[in-house]
């Protein structure tokens, strides 16, 4: 787009990409029109805090917001809030919203997001039994997570396991119900998943692993009392939080033609099949150049890094996303820090000890290092990201003796 004559350019969604764009395009000093199009009531805020210190009470609501309202609008940007994109017409380059209003634009970021993936399963619907997606649920789950009570959370991933340490933190008795054979299994190694199996045992939190839900049983006035399991047992509960994971927002891009698998199908550029529209964040399956496949990913950093790729596209930049994924959990007086994909490693090798106050996990693959989880090691996770990006090939010997440093390996020296 050229910067010579006034266009509109229309954003849909309220979460971190759609937030972190609009501030880009701020800093760029973006010439034309924005108009922000977001479902809930509140600015572009970030989504992290919702599980942590945010559903513990720590920080208000106004910490969440990305930048005060007011910011965007004295830029001249408008946000259009508590309304819904319910249409794309293509051909006209128009949506039509909720409020039965109609936008034109001249170019159009669908940022969208996901939602919570439900459980289908007989009594899902009965009172007490919770999702966590956005302000509004952390709220109500707040308000349940009184001293005494009992939470059960169907998922052992990075929301349920954060869930479990805020809950615990405000003298809640949790169980937590995972399917699969470890915690987070989807994402992290045995080693980090015995890490945090220990650490939530040592708090109190009743973990059972191998375990599949089949229903929820009702209690008085259609309230939940418990989970029952494949097993044939059931878990008492006054609250459940259900964290299976989320889906992509691709109804809108989907109902529009716009090709969708897994996620709205974009280029390096974030481009979709339409010129006119681009697509980022967790709502698109997208083309990074770091990796050898088209690929979907969950976090802020792919949010965030996605929508200064966008932000570049609609300044008429060639600036192609080429960036090594990462991701964070704080749980308790841990944070987690995790840099690439470790699912195809074929060598793991631990620095430091689980008993240490910090150690570390490198994931490598043909004698490359394709991932890193650092449990308090920050400078693991930052010399990490060095040798992922770079995809560099490591004496697995290095990476584990305590008595080099982890700088050095990332400074020119042999590091074979």
């Amino acid at each position: 787009m050229t910067n010579n004559q006034k266009q509109t350019t229309v954003i849909v969604g309220g979460g971190h990409a759609a937030g972190a764009l609009l501030t880009t395009l701020l800093q760029k000093k973006y010439q034309h029109k924005v108009i922000l199009v977001g479902e809930e009531p509140h600015p572009p805020y970030q989504r992290p805090p919702l599980s942590k210190n945010y559903l513990t009470g720590d920080v208000d609501q106004e910490s969440l917001y990305l930048k005060p309202r007011s910011v965007y609008e004295n830029a001249g940007h408008q946000l259009r809030l508590g309304v819904r994109a319910e249409q794309i017409d293509r051909d006209n380059r128009t949506i039509s919203l909720s409020d039965q209003s109609t936008l034109k634009y001249d170019r159009l970021v669908l940022a969208t997001g996901s939602h919570v993936r439900s459980l289908n399963a007989p009594g899902a619907d009965l009172e007490g039994i919770y999702y966590l997606h956005d302000i509004a649920d952390s709220d109500a789950l707040r308000e349940e997570l009184l001293p005494g009570k009992r939470l059960v959370i169907v998922g052992g991933g990075y929301i349920g396991l954060e869930v479990a340490a805020s809950a615990t933190k405000k003298g809640v008795n949790v169980t937590v119900l995972e399917a699969a054979e470890r915690l987070m299994q989807r994402v992290t190694g045995p080693e980090i998943s015995e890490f945090f199996y220990t650490k939530h045992s040592s708090a109190g939190v009743d973990l059972r692993l191998n375990t599949a839900v089949t229903g929820f049983e009702a209690g008085d006035q259609g309230h939940v009392a418990g989970v029952t399991l494949a097993s044939g047992g059931t878990v008492p509960a006054d609250i459940v939080l259900v964290s299976v994971g989320v889906v992509p927002e691709t109804a809108l891009a989907e109902a529009a033609g716009l090709p969708c698998d897994d996620g709205i199908i974009v280029d390096e550029f974030t481009r979709t099949e339409d010129p006119a529209i681009l697509a980022i964040g967790d709502c698109t399956r997208h083309r990074n150049l770091f990796f050898e496949k088209m690929q979907r990913l969950e976090s802020v950093a792919n949010a965030v890094d996605q929508a200064r790729t966008a932000a570049a596209t609609l300044m008429g930049e060639e600036k192609p996303y080429n960036s090594a994924p990462w991701f964070w959990s704080n749980q308790y007086d841990v944070r987690l820090q995790m840099v690439g994909l470790s699912q195809h490693h074929d060598q793991r090798v631990l620095r430091g000890s689980p008993e240490d106050k910090g150690f570390a996990v490198f994931y490598l693959r043909d004698g490359c290092v394709i991932a890193v989880d650092a449990v308090n090691l920050p400078i693991a996770f930052m010399v990490g990201k060095t040798l992922v990006q770079q995809r560099r090939q490591v004496n697995p010997e290095m990476l584990k003796d305590p008595d080099i440093e982890l700088k050095s390996l990332v400074s020119g020296q042999s590091i074979n």
